[in-house]
Order: structure tokens, then C-alpha cells, then sequence
């Protein structure tokens, strides 16, 4: 028997358990995984608590990781047992020993790159290739505000954007996560803690205030991402860390200057596995070249997800953090 993390019930970080259960054996496009890493992200958190319904309960936790294929179904042509694969998006269920995905959820993992990287920085990683190469694509010379600068995704960011040629304004809590943005490649930072961020979005634009605002906090800071936008710019809401934005008055994009808002999801950009796996191989060359760090701050065992759940929701980390089976 191998071992997951499931939930009967939505709620907080105690209806996670940990129990014993049968991997099923792969239909015929499906590869069956034993996981050698397991990402920690806040959408785990969104399915727990109900925000983001599963399909069913009750259900398993998690959308990536990392590992070795040691099944595969009768039309997988792609992989064969033994290969390194990593995936970052679904099914639920990535918190386990051996994992079932469709073979097109599943990239190949270069030798040069750890299960330990990989599946710190796979969601992560493709999320913010797609927000900075394709939701709005920087060319280089932009001064962009990205929130919550010093997290998993922010850290990655930071490094990109300065990869980039991008001036990068990232949001912090404190002046030691604003020291750890900079050192990722943060041009500046503003501590929203006793920092008005729109204000000082416009003295260090000299008034012209950014083209594209990346946020992935939500409620709490969407009105300020619409007040630190430049006439004719764009809002990505990428996420909700603080909660769903709701309530939307598309007046106020008017009033604000004819603004542009966009709600992306990794699944419309990664959406076949060729598309997928040209994503991950970009990501994996910035790891290569050096130009990104996986920063593996935490590591967990598999068994102490509730744990790790409770750190991640109160901002107790940073970086990217691992559950090991």
C-alpha cells in the first residue's frame, strides 16, 4: 500500500490525513508516477478550504511534482518506465507516494535539473514564464509591480525580470522579505506594511505610474493594483492569496483610465502538451543557464502537510517549499 494525503471534508489544515490507499493502474494515456518530490502551493489550499471545489470527495491534495514513470498505459507513446518526469497541474492528488496523470500533464525532466527543483519550481516556474512571455510579454526596459515579491512565485519573478532587463517594483511585509527580493533581482520594493504602494509606485515612475501590474494576492490588493496601473494598462489577477476579488464594477476601469484586467489560469496557456512541454523546457534552460534559482527553503515530509499548509497560510515562508514521501 502507499501512503497520500486526502481530505473528507473542507476546512482548515486539520482535515488533511494522512492514510494508506491503492494507486490505480494507468488507463491507456495515463503514466503512473512514483514521486521523488511534491510541490507545496497556495491553490492546494484554495481545494481544501472549498474555495476551488474538487471534483469529488473524498479527495487528494496537490497538482505537482516530480519523480520516476514506473507505469505507463497502453497508447503512452512519450514515456517509458524510468524516465525523470515532473507535472504541474492536475489531477488532485500530487500529496502521495505514486501519482496516476495523463501522459499530456507530463514534461520530460533533464538530468541537470533535481526532483527537489523540479517540484519547487514547476507551477511556479510556468506560471510566471507565461505572465512575463505571454500574458504580457516584456521586451526589456519596462518597470513593472509585481506583489508579494519575496514569495514563490515573486522570488522566480524578481530573477526573471532582471534576466529580462526589466525594473521589477516588488510588494513585501517586512524589511527581510524586501531584502530577499532584492537579492532575486527586485529593482525596488515597497512595504505595504506602513508603505502606501500606489504612492510610491508613482514616485518611482516619476508619475507614470507601470504599464502591466502582476498580482496574485487578490482582494486586498486589487484596488490598489488598479490605482498604481498606467492609463491604458493591464491588471493580471493571477491569484487569491487574500481572497477572491468579487464585486467587480467595470466603471471603475474607465474612471481609472480605459484600464485592461485579466484573470489567467496556467491550463488556457499550457494547453497540449507540446505547448507545455515548450514552457517547461524555457523554464528549465533559465535554470541551467543560472539565470533562475529554485530556492528550496522548507522541506516537509509527506506526512506533515497540515503542517506545512498552516506555515504557507500565514506567510511564514519563503521561496519554494517541498514535501518529501
Amino acid at each position: 500500500m502507499a501512503k497520500r494525503i486526502q481530505f473528507r471534508t473542507h476546512g482548515g489544515p486539520e482535515v488533511l490525513e494522512y492514510v494508506d490507499y491503492q494507486p490505480a493502474e494507468p488507463g491507456p494515456k495515463e503514466v503512473r508516477v512514483t514521486n521523488k518530490a511534491i510541490g507545496l502551493n497556495f491553490i492546494d489550499t484554495y481545494y481544501r478550504s472549498g474555495l476551488y471545489p474538487p471534483p469529488s470527495l473524498p479527495s487528494g491534495v496537490g497538482s505537482e511534482g516530480a519523480g520516476v514513470v514506473d507505469a505507463v498505459g497502453s497508447d503512452v507513446t512519450r514515456f517509458k518506465i524510468g524516465d525523470r518526469v515532473a507535472y504541474g497541474s492536475g489531477p488532485l492528488g500530487a500529496y502521495s507516494d505514486v501519482h496516476v496523470l495523463p501522459e499530456a500533464n507530463l514534461v520530460k525532466l533533464p538530468d541537470a535539473i533535481s526532483f527537489e527543483q523540479a517540484a519547487g519550481v514547476m507551477l511556479k516556474g510556468l506560471t510566471v514564464q507565461y505572465l512575463l512571455r505571454q500574458t504580457y510579454e516584456l521586451k526589456g526596459g519596462e518597470t513593472i509591480l509585481f506583489h508579494a515579491a519575496a514569495g514563490g512565485v515573486g522570488s522566480l519573478a524578481c530573477q526573471w525580470a532582471r534576466a529580462l532587463g526589466v525594473k521589477l517594483i516588488g510588494t513585501v511585509s517586512s524589511a527581510e522579505k524586501a531584502a530577499l527580493a532584492k537579492a532575486n533581482g527586485a529593482w525596488a520594493t515597497i512595504d505595504y506594511s506602513h508603505e502606501n504602494v500606489a504612492q510610491r509606485v508613482l514616485e518611482l515612475t516619476d508619475g507614470k505610474k507601470v504599464p502591466v501590474v502582476y498580482d496574485g494576492v487578490g482582494k486586498d490588493t486589487w484596488l490598489t493594483s488598479l490605482d498604481s496601473v498606467a492609463p491604458r494598462g493591464l491588471v493580471v489577477s493571477f491569484g487569491n492569496a487574500s481572497g477572491a476579488v468579487d464585486g467587480v464594477n467595470l466603471g471603475i476601469l474607465a474612471g481609472k483610465g480605459s484600464l485592461y484586467v485579466t484573470r489567467p489560469t496556467l491550463g488556457t496557456y499550457a494547453n497540449n502538451a507540446e505547448n507545455l512541454q515548450r514552457m517547461a523546457d524555457e523554464l528549465f534552460e533559465m535554470i541551467i543557464s543560472g539565470k533562475l534559482t529554485v530556492d528550496i527553503s522548507q522541506r516537509y515530509p509527506l506526512a506533515d502537510a497540515a503542517k506545512a499548509q498552516t506555515e504557507l497560510s500565514a506567510r511564514r515562508t519563503t521561496g519554494s517549499v517541498v514535501l518529501l514521501p
